[in-house]
């Protein structure tokens, strides 16, 4: 599995030249640290103003901070306002008890999803509940599995697998190239990816047309999927 990483692939040498030439300062390396725990020690990013209070210093600080981090390639911002953080850069070792986890971004047809050679980012997560071993995050868009509390914009975090029992959560490979995450049955003469919602259609396919690729172990959801942000957090 290739190394996490940003938008455009895995870091060339360029990007560790680039790293070595922009060092991170000590309040950088502070808030960088912050950032990772609250996300394996509870799966989101705090806003800007439990950050400040947490860190003891002013909002600006925290978001003049963000900023240079983001400029520095170390995360980015997505999601209204921003909220959502994705770390692009791994964690040096020793660095709590948080894994990191890969994101698929574009699908390239023809390899399994843990195989990708692009991701979207990386997602930190407990790795004293997620232990798999070569695990990989998919987002999900769309209502269809809101009957199994999986809602637009969540990442599950799918376990590789290339198969599948009747009634398991899967993320699956349609016709090579779009991934799905349904219910997986197997029926005469075809396979079934059933969605959690009646307002979306059973799917039925051939035994060729779809390749499991993983099972959904968990999820996280971002909070800016989950709530509004508040007020301040527009400004």
């Amino acid at each position: 599995m290739p190394a996490c990483a940003g938008l455009g692939g895995r870091w060339g040498e360029e990007g560790k030249e680039n790293a070595m030439a922009a060092p991170l300062t000590p309040v950088q390396e502070r808030l960088l640290a912050y950032l990772r725990r609250r996300l394996a020690e509870e799966g989101r990013t705090p806003s800007l103003r439990e950050a400040a209070a947490d860190l003891g210093v002013s909002h600006a600080a925290v978001a003049r901070t963000l900023r240079a981090l983001a400029a520095k390639g170390w995360l980015r911002r997505e999601g209204r306002y921003g909220r959502t953080i994705a770390l692009l850069r791994a964690a040096p070792p020793g660095a709590g008890r948080g894994r990191e986890v890969p994101v698929v971004g574009r699908i390239a047809a023809g390899l399994p999803l843990y195989a990708q050679p692009e991701w979207e980012g990386c997602l930190v997560v407990d790795a004293a509940v997620f232990r798999g071993e070569r695990l990989f995050a998919l987002r999900v868009r769309g209502d269809s599995m809101r009957g199994a509390g999986i809602l637009d914009g969540d990442l599950v975090v799918c376990e590789p697998r290339q198969y599948a029992e009747n009634g398991e959560i899967v993320a699956a490979l349609v016709r090579g190239e779009e991934a799905t995450v349904k219910r997986f049955f197997l029926r005469p003469g075809h396979i079934e990816l059933r969605p959690e919602n009646p307002a979306h259609p059973v799917q039925r396919y051939g035994f060729g047309e779809v390749l499991v690729q993983g099972r959904v172990v968990g999820l996280v959801r971002p909070p800016a999927a989950a709530q509004p942000p508040r007020e301040e957090e527009a400004r």
